[in-house]
């Protein structure tokens, strides 16, 4: 074989590997996807003509053949599970007794990931087996589907020899654009890793776009750690995801503290969680505590309350949405979760049911998300009593027939729906919205029967005669309404545009609009190109917004709410605003601000806040415990800065 034609399959397979890098663990690409598949094919040719091929290759995370078993593995040190704690007095009493011995011991927090537990072995900065955790002793070699999870090194810069041991997840928005695209669901990410890496067929594996987050390292040759934090930075340095979530904590107060906020924002995470492992943080301490027969000493996985559970569909009711919109919502045998007793589920869509393949009479599985109405996640079960659900033709409130958009169910009479009517006002008057008090799901009922109340423009004509004659309206009850009402004509302008309930557009995308547009005449005349200008809005919001300008009865309605005071609250002009046009990413945690705080602080001064890193970031907010942002600005070169430098940047 010709030294050139080596030398350039090695270049192509480092290139690959890098670009592999930036894009999946960074989620910062450095080259666009049609020439990266150039280089992938060229190497692919390359390696049929002369046979060469290195371990580290990307053409090797996918295997060409289906497996005809798994083989054991003897993992090289038992992989202990974790003791658990599920109530604060737990939590108390294994930090206390470490606190009593070891006064000066520090804690760090992170996810505990609910996915399929790993241990990757390498050697010579090679990746030459990954294993399913087993019963801690003895695993099953998954070396070929592991391959094919993009965010899994195949090399890392150390080269001693080295098991990292980590989790597999397939994040909630994969597990929801998956399926979207198949006739066969899958009911959860926890099941969905599992079933992808146990299954013999590596395409499968990769046809569900999982992920790799690294936590331990039970074995390493040459080196050593002084505490979790070091080799956390250790594994990001050798290109590993390690979730940005990491925290360092003294007191049982502050952790539990944590972990509170953590069980309020599980919801919102990209992440399938149960729980947050609290670790010492000092590898010294650790070494003294040691282990019992099953457990370390040193660390424990505090469990939240189940989000997850079974039950029984028993009936489907259709609701009509304040956009025509029909959502097919199942009746179920109440059960706990969390603390709450479900006896309602949302199915999304007609198209949903057909997916999921749910009956009625049929066993499901439910999940709580953002403590508010839960979701079906799929069929566990059904019966031969189990009833098909049928597909309904005409709209339940006002008998027009429906009309199909999509995967979706409309009902098209806008105008005279009475339930499109009352969720308009329902949405109109939310906390949001125009936060109107005292008007909820029960007074609409009451306003629509009894004061012919039709449109949101109607509340501003309200008398306390009107109300006077009411079930249940008394003076005070009067005055708070009307003094709420009054209160609301006052109105910022990105809370306008959110009451105002346009299809598509939530509280974010109305605050983006908020700074983008100086007037709301500018918005209302606004383009698609203008629109389709702004961060995160497409085609179908853009068009959502001038489709809704375009109706006259919605600017009759307006033009009725400004001519009975409502005043719009413009924010401060974003060509005054020191942040205008920067883009801000918030890591670690601040000081003296809570991140809802700093947001707020640049959004005012014409910032925007994002989420993830990329070349397009302007800044990086960093206070302590840091994760893979901090990590990914330094690679970019993205200034990063500290809350004084901030603080002085407004001043």
């Amino acid at each position: 074989m010709e030294q050139e034609i080596k030398e350039k399959i090695q270049q192509l397979v480092a290139d690959l590997n890098k670009y592999s890098y930036y894009y999946h663990v960074l989620d910062s690409p450095i080259i666009a996807d049609k020439e990266y598949d150039a280089l992938y094919y060229e190497l692919v040719d390359l390696e049929k003509q002369t046979g060469y091929i290195l371990p580290d290759s990307p053409t090797q995370r996918v295997g060409d053949a289906t497996r005809e078993g798994f083989s054991k593995v003897h993992h090289e040190t038992q992989l202990a599970s974790l003791d658990k704690a599920q109530t604060t007095d737990e939590l108390a009493d294994w930090v206390t007794k470490i606190k009593e011995k070891y006064p000066r011991t520090r804690f760090t927090l992170e996810y505990k990931f609910d996915g399929l537990r790993l241990a990757l072995t390498y050697k010579n900065g090679i990746l030459v087996q990954a294993a399913t955790r087993g019963n801690g002793l003895i695993g099953e070699d998954v070396t070929a589907q592991v391959k094919t999870i993009r965010s899994v090194p195949l090399s890392i810069p150390f080269k001693e020899h080295i098991v990292v041991e980590g989790e597999g997840i397939m994040l909630l928005s994969e597990l929801a654009a998956y399926n979207k695209t198949t006739d066969g669901p899958l009911k959860n990410a926890r099941n969905a890793v599992a079933g992808a890496i146990r299954n013999l067929d590596p395409k499968v594996t990769a046809s569900r776009k999982l992920d790799f987050f690294a936590y331990g390292i039970p074995v390493i040759e040459n080196k050593t750690f002084a505490t979790q934090q070091e080799l956390r930075q250790f594994l990001i340095d050798n290109h590993f995801l390690v979730g940005d979530f990491f925290e360092i904590r003294d007191t049982v107060g502050e952790i539990k503290a944590v972990i509170d906020e953590i069980d309020k924002q599980r919801e919102v995470i990209d992440i399938l969680i149960d729980g947050v492992v609290i670790k010492v943080n000092e590898i010294a301490t650790r070494e003294k505590l040691g282990y019992t027969i099953r457990f370390p000493k040193w660390a424990l996985a505090y469990k939240f309350e189940a989000l997850e559970v079974t039950t029984y569909i028993r009936d489907v009711i259709w609701q009509v949405g304040r956009t025509g919109k029909m959502t097919p919502l199942a009746i179920l045998d109440p059960v706990d979760i969390a603390g709450a007793t479900i006896s309602r589920a949302t199915l999304n869509n007609w198209d949903d049911i057909l997916r999921k393949k749910v009956k009625i009479n049929s066993l499901v599985f439910i999940r709580r998300s953002n403590e508010v109405i839960p979701e079906i996640l799929g069929l566990a079960q059904d019966f031969p009593d189990s009833i098909e659900i049928k597909k309904i033709e005409y709209c339940p409130s006002c008998k027009t027939r429906l009309i199909n958009n999509g995967v979706n169910l409309f009902c098209p009479n806008k105008d005279n729906c009475p339930d499109q009517l009352k969720e308009r006002i329902i949405h109109f008057c939310s906390r949001d919205a125009m936060n109107i008090e005292g008007i909820r799901d029960k007074t609409i009922n009451l306003f629509y029967n009894e004061l012919n109340i039709r449109t949101v423009d109607e509340l501003y004509k309200l008398q306390a005669s009107d109300l006077a004659g009411l079930e249940n309206y008394k003076d005070k009850k009067i005055n708070n309404l009307l003094n709420s009402i009054e209160k609301s004509k006052h109105i910022d302008f990105a809370n306008f545009i959110y009451a105002l309930g346009i299809a598509n557009v939530g509280i974010k995308t109305a605050k983006d609009l908020a700074r983008r547009f100086d007037t709301f005449d500018d918005l209302k005349s606004a383009t698609a190109t203008e629109l389709a200008e702004i961060r995160d809005i497409g085609e179908i919001v853009a068009n959502s917004i001038i489709d809704y300008f375009a109706y006259p009865r919605n600017i009759e309605i307006i033009n009725n709410l400004f001519a009975s005071g409502v005043e719009i609250i413009y924010p401060k002009k974003a060509e005054q605003g020191k942040f205008k046009d920067k883009i801000f990413v918030l890591t670690g945690t601040l000081p003296n601000l809570s991140r809802a705080e700093a947001t707020k602080m640049i959004e005012d001064n014409g910032g925007t806040v994002s989420s993830s890193v990329s070349k397009n970031t302007s800044f990086v907010l960093a206070g302590e415990s840091t994760g893979s942002k901090y990590e990914k600005a330094k690679l970019l070169n993205i200034p990063i800065i500290d809350e004084d430098e901030f603080l002085s940047m407004l001043k």
